[in-house]
């Protein structure tokens, strides 16, 4: 019994000595991140994509008021004008984006609004399909188009740059020799008179009276996509993935992440969008031009740059888009308001891509605690 009350009391004295031991040493709980705890409110937002693009869009908006304040400008006319400008690119650049934050380009949307348009023309007026029909066929027909670029950059690891240069000349090709076929010319017109087309108007073309102007609904699909393409970015899994194949893509393929499938459904979403706007087109002019979208992907990249998206992938945002082509309409809309010579535009729009980027660059290193 002694012996065993020698064994008890030596084991008590030896979790009394590790329980002390334990007391007294530095806590083993990982610290926290320096990084979360130095993050404000303020450096927050200058981390944000589209901070630079909104300074940049007050400023520029302030500078044409005063300028171009008294001749329109300012008025309900003027701003469903520039308003309507930046709801079409604004469209294209939103989906421009999202491909571009998973560090791809497409320069076939151009040409891929020709032959939307074309599309929904010749299948409602030349042979008299109803107009929902055809617009229907012409989307399918984007998504193909969409879906063959973003195959042909997987398989054969070529710069989404060059296959979808290549596509762009080819579809643009092929919308002008086929509509000469069955035409015998380069545009159709006259869509006002085919079946569903007033059903059409209302969903794309249709307009909203407010103080004395109208406002076409083009705004509202701008809008609603602009929101539909945060709420993916932020919130979904998918919006993730596209960040992730975007910042490092063999990282991103070693974590699971289903990088081709993420890359062809973005450049099919360029597709869709390139032809969204070639409906809105050929239901508000009422008819269609195979030239028609020509530099649309140029200017659509051009937004997205304006509102803080990398051409270098991973970062970015859908709201800076919509108002990098907010911007654009402005600048478009704001010199004729200003009564500027048209020739200008490109000067104009030249420089404030050349200026968001500098800022946009500027104050992410300055956030980020790089000099």
């Amino acid at each position: 019994m002694s012996a065993s009350f020698c064994v008890l009391n030596a084991a008590l004295r030896k979790d009394h000595v590790t329980m002390s031991q334990a007391a007294s040493a530095p806590s083993t709980r990982p610290p926290a991140d320096d990084r979360l705890q130095r993050s404000s409110p303020v450096r927050r937002a200058l981390l944000r994509p589209e901070l630079g693009a909104a300074i940049g869009g007050v400023a520029l908006w302030i500078v044409f008021a005063i300028i171009a304040g008294d001749t329109g400008f300012l008025s309900a006319r003027g701003t469903a004008s520039y308003l309507e400008v930046a709801a079409e690119l604004g469209i294209l650049a939103i989906a421009v984006s999202l491909l571009m934050i998973g560090n791809e380009f497409d320069l076939s949307i151009g040409s891929v609004i020709g032959a939307s348009g074309m599309i929904i023309a010749i299948l409602s007026k030349e042979y008299g399909w109803n107009i929902w029909l055809a617009i229907a066929v012409a989307m399918v027909v984007s998504l193909i188009i969409g879906f063959i670029n973003g195959a042909l950059v997987r398989w054969t690891r070529l710069p989404s740059f060059i296959i979808t240069l290549a596509t762009l000349f080819a579809i643009r090709g092929l919308t002008i020799a086929f509509t000469r076929i069955i035409t015998n010319r380069t545009n159709v017109g006259g869509m006002q008179e085919v079946d569903g087309y007033e059903s059409a108007r209302r969903v794309f073309g249709s307009e909203v009276s407010l103080f004395g102007a109208n406002f076409p609904i083009s705004i509202a699909w701008w809008i609603g996509l602009t929101i539909l393409a945060t709420w993916v970015l932020v919130r979904t899994p998918f919006g993730n993935w596209i960040f992730g194949v975007g910042g490092n893509e063999q990282a991103a393929h070693n974590t699971g992440v289903p990088v081709t499938r993420v890359k062809i459904s973005l450049f099919m979403l360029t597709s869709l969008s390139a032809s969204l706007v070639a409906t809105i087109q050929v239901i508000n002019s009422t008819g269609a031009d195979v030239l028609r979208g020509t530099q649309q992907e140029f200017f659509a990249i051009m937004a997205a740059v304006i509102g803080g998206t990398l051409l270098t992938g991973g970062y970015g945002s859908a709201i800076g888009a919509a108002i990098g082509a907010l911007i654009f309409g402005m600048v478009r809309q704001g010199i004729v308001y200003a009564r500027i010579d048209a020739d200008w535009f490109q000067v104009f729009l030249g420089g404030m891509v050349l200026i968001a980027v500098m800022i946009n660059q500027f104050v992410r290193k300055r956030a980020m605690g790089v000099r």
